[in-house]
């Protein structure tokens, strides 16, 4: 059988090259439909009969064809629309000439049932109650074929030259990439105005957007190179753009002097969305925002969740370099978007609030939750090659942003930040208006790398899967460091030849001494070098490897020099840095889960916390003794456990914690709500008692505001043992609130209730987008998984309910790809891994879903084997504990 182009390939011929596109959308928002028209400016390269473009769930109409300059018509036969690839196909009666044409299309489309490609939400006006209806887009990866037809792969950069209509009355306004140059009233009927907008840059489809709202502003700001940054958002939220306002001028700002290229654009609005899948979209020009990551109001707004608004608003802003005037070739290289653009966040939040130590969070935020999930043998590489769209959207995942920016930092670190950022702005100024790929990357900053043969040592990093375990063994003052694969669990087996590399690195050691604390030495371990070994100072006693955990690797020291680590931390911590000591408590937890030590080098290490004042350590200690309570909870070594954390958290748990003041810093006050919250989550009596009580007080007078620091403690521990009407009160305020952050507190509130019946009555309330937005619905679910009583619940309702999720968000949605592993997480039975291979079997078809059902599979095997091989272990442990007391 003989396959015709567009059925033998996935992606588009390389061929027809779009060069410009002049679109006229036409959203109708009371129908929720669209219509419009588009005329593309190809170039055909080699002769061609026929023309693939992408369109998904668009009605095409009077396609048409000529010549740009004889103006020749061509005639069309036939119209194919091939779904398996998303291709609309143009079959034409004669083969064209390699030239210039132009290829007009008309079109029509829904609005209605999502909340990607071209797509309606609403919200409600708090003056009068009213809903209001807007019109506005998410494109990326693969959703601009779902709004017009186009050539919707990241390589065919083009013009566009856009034109909206909207309403002509009720503060209508329409948005765009570009600035606004012109309107035609009462067009195309009386009642409609068409906003015209300025020809744009080159650029790839996924960066268009079209917004029509009848949004506020605030006062647009000046960037220092003299273009408007201007916020948008919904009736009565517009106030609380202020401080992203602020941010994102400086950040810009910022952004321009660090890569010394000027943005590009002649604005920049920054918009919050009622309804949207992502956290954030970095359109170009026009960036669009989930409402609670980017909305501050000082009355509702944590440092949390503060720190999260910073840090979403300073990524998207580094993608208008990272990503929208450099793009990726094709998604298998979408790390070079979303990792650098992870790691250049940091700089930009660093530049605007200096005093968060976010060079330190980075550890807490992104480099051990990475760290975890790499460890898994179904992990992946951070190059990978995909193709079909769910293929796609799946790899929007922890491995690109958050192993791609720790790569980077990484690969900064072994260069230096001046040599890096030289590079970085060279890469992007040879590339700016175009494609690259990594190795593109590689070559710039091998010119400033002093030697380092960047393309070698980062092909061991982004091209083979997981990361190494650097062992390190001391001969008198001498130190000699192996390496071998990290897993999750250590009896694992894998084939090294699986990896060209074999599962080695090139790693870059640094290490701090006793002898010289404020000295980093450094060495390389070579991939194809079995060992390494240097020479310590005499008199040293203990040495720490991975200065600030700049490397993406665990280290597994002897058990007697973990005891000097143990000693060198209980009579002068600070003798390291907090990223150093959070760095320890991360290594030292996972090598134990993992088997590579004991777990009573573990225990040890972590009894100096007491002394502990910066909360990136305690944020370490907490995860790890969360996971260590879910695991044990339902054992006889449970007690013995909470006996043990109690022991460490009564000396520091005093009222002091509770008076979180404007005059403490963001370090202390952080530190303050973490051991709060894990005070509280351990069922320290004086801590839930305390909580509850205040969570009365506020159920029975909701005036009296808590802090909104520990607000969402108050409410999930208050509610978590309160009964059917203490739920319906916080359902009733729920539904009630306004604040986007405060409704989204009190939403993970309800979900912690420990009767069975009001999960499930959550869950079918749920479904309702009057009551939970889709965009939160599968977050819902995630989050009553992770309470013991609603985890059957939610696994029982997955199952049930699995044709009703994939109607509702396809096998295309990484979310919903996502849940499996959050509800599987702590299963630990073989009947649970016998249901779990059950429903795959039943349901093969997984979409975008296909990696995490591997890693929830390899999850519960994994805990089956830790379950096995601890418990014995941590008693005997918690007994020795008992006993010394």
């Amino acid at each position: 059988m003989v396959l015709n182009m567009w059925e033998e390939d996935s992606r588009l011929p390389t061929d027809v090259i779009p060069e410009h596109y002049d679109l006229l959308l036409n959203p109708d928002l009371k129908n929720g439909t669209f219509s419009g028209r588009v005329e593309i400016t190809i170039n055909v390269t080699s002769a061609k009969n026929f023309i693939i473009l992408h369109a998904v769930d668009l009605k095409i109409e009077r396609p048409y064809l000529k010549n740009s300059s004889s103006s020749e018509e061509y005639k069309i036969i036939d119209e194919i629309l091939y779904s398996k690839n998303e291709f609309y196909v143009i079959v034409l009666e004669k083969s064209i000439p390699p030239g210039t044409y132009n290829l007009e299309l008309w079109f029509y489309g829904s609005l209605l049932n999502k909340i990607i490609g071209f797509y309606r939400s609403s919200y409600k006006d708090v003056v009068n109650g009213e809903i209001r209806l807007i019109a506005t887009s998410k494109f990326e990866p693969t959703y601009a074929r779902q709004a017009f037809p186009c050539f919707d792969e990241p390589c065919f950069k083009a013009e566009f030259t856009i034109q909206l209509v909207k309403p002509s009355g009720n503060n209508y306004i329409a948005l765009s990439n570009m600035n606004q140059v012109g309107e035609v009233v009462d067009q195309p009927q009386p009642g409609l105005t068409i906003v015209q907008f300025a020809k744009s840059v080159p650029m790839s489809t996924y960066l268009a957007c079209f917004i029509v709202c009848d949004f506020d502003k605030l006062e647009p700001v000046k960037s220092k190179q003299g273009f408007p940054v201007t916020v948008y958002a919904r009736s009565g939220q517009a106030n609380n753009m202020q401080y992203t306002l602020d941010l994102g001028v400086k950040t810009i700002d910022y952004y321009i002097d660090y890569f010394a290229i000027d943005y590009p654009l002649p604005k920049l609005d920054l918009i919050a969305i009622p309804d949207f899948v992502s956290g954030a979209m970095e359109h170009w020009g026009l960036v669009t925002f989930r409402e609670t990551s980017v909305l501050v109001n000082e009355a509702v707004t944590s440092s949390v969740n503060k720190k999260y608004v910073s840090y979403t608003v300073a990524h998207e802003l580094a993608h208008m370099w990272f990503g929208n005037l450099v793009t990726m070739k094709w998604w298998n290289d979408l790390w070079l978007n979303e990792g650098f653009a992870t790691f250049i966040e940091y700089k930009g939040v660093e530049n605007y609030q200096p005093e968060w130590d976010v060079n330190v969070q980075q550890l807490t935020d992104d480099i051990h939750d990475v760290l975890n999930l790499d460890a898994a043998v179904g992990s992946h590489p951070i190059v990978q090659t995909v193709s079909h769209p769910d293929h796609i959207t799946e790899i929007f995942d922890a491995i690109s942003y958050s192993k791609g920016a720790t790569v980077i930092r990484m690969l900064e670190n072994m260069i230096g930040p001046e040599a890096f950022r030289h590079g970085v702005s060279s890469y992007l100024k040879q590339f700016a208006y175009k494609n690259a790929e990594t190795e593109d990357l590689w070559k710039q900053l091998e010119v400033e790398a002093n030697g380092i043969n960047i393309s070698q040592v980062m092909g061991t990093w982004t091209r083979q899967m997981g990361y190494p375990l650097v062992n390190v063994v001391r001969s008198g003052d001498n130190l000699t460091f192996t390496q071998q694969r990290f897993l999750s669990d250590s009896s694992v087996t894998f084939k090294e030849d699986e990896s060209i590399f074999g599962y080695k690195w090139d790693i870059h050691l640094t290490y701090v001494t006793s002898t010289s604390e404020s000295k980093v030495n450094d060495c390389w371990l070579y991939h194809d070098q079995p060992s390494v070994s240097v020479n310590l100072a005499p008199g040293t006693t203990w040495f720490k490897v991975n200065h600030h955990q700049f490397g993406y690797f665990r280290v597994r020291y002897a058990p007697d020099d973990w005891q000097k680590i143990v000693n060198m931390l209980l009579t002068n911590h600070e003798s390291v840095s907090a990223a150093d000591r959070a760095n320890l408590l991360d290594d030292v937890f996972n090598l134990a889960s993992s088997g590579y030590i004991s777990y009573k080098l573990a225990l040890d290490v972590i009894q100096y916390l007491p002394k502990e004042h910066h909360f990136v350590p305690w944020i370490v200690a907490s995860v790890k003794l969360k996971t260590l309570k879910r695991f044990l909870i339902s054992t006889p070594v449970y007690m013995k456990f909470r006996k043990f954390v109690h022991k460490i958290l009564e000396p520091i748990m005093s009222d002091s914690l509770w008076d979180i003041s404007a005059s403490d810093s963001y370090i202390e006050r952080r530190r303050k709500i973490v051991v709060l919250e894990l005070g509280c989550a351990m069922h320290l009596p004086s801590c839930v008692a305390r909580a509850k009580h205040m969570f009365n007080d506020w159920l029975l007078n909701n005036s009296v505001k808590r802090d909104p620091e520990i607000r969402n403690m108050i409410y999930t521990t208050g509610l978590a043992d309160s009964d059917e009407s203490k739920w319906e009160r916080v359902w009733q305020l729920y539904l009630s609130e306004e604040e986007p952050q405060e409704k989204a507190k009190l939403r993970n509130a309800l979900t912690k209730i420990k009767e069975p019946w009001l999960l499930k009555r959550l869950i079918e309330l749920a479904k309702d987008e009057n009551n939970v937005r889709s965009q939160d619905f599968i977050q819902l679910l995630a989050t009553i998984s992770e309470n013991p009583v609603g985890n059957p619940i939610v696994w029982d309702f997955y199952r049930d309910q699995w044709s009703y999720l994939v109607k509702r968000f396809t096998l295309n949605s990484r979310l919903l790809g996502r849940l499996l592993p959050c509800i599987t997480a702590d299963f630990g039975s073989q009947i649970k891994l016998t249901e779990l291979k059950s429903f795959v079997a039943a349901n093969p078809e997984a979409g975008a879903g296909a990696a995490g059902r591997c890693i929830a599979l390899e999850l519960i095997e994994n805990n089956i084997r830790w379950l096995a091989s601890h418990l014995l272990e941590l008693e005997t442990a918690f007994n020795e504990y008992e006993m010394n007391l």
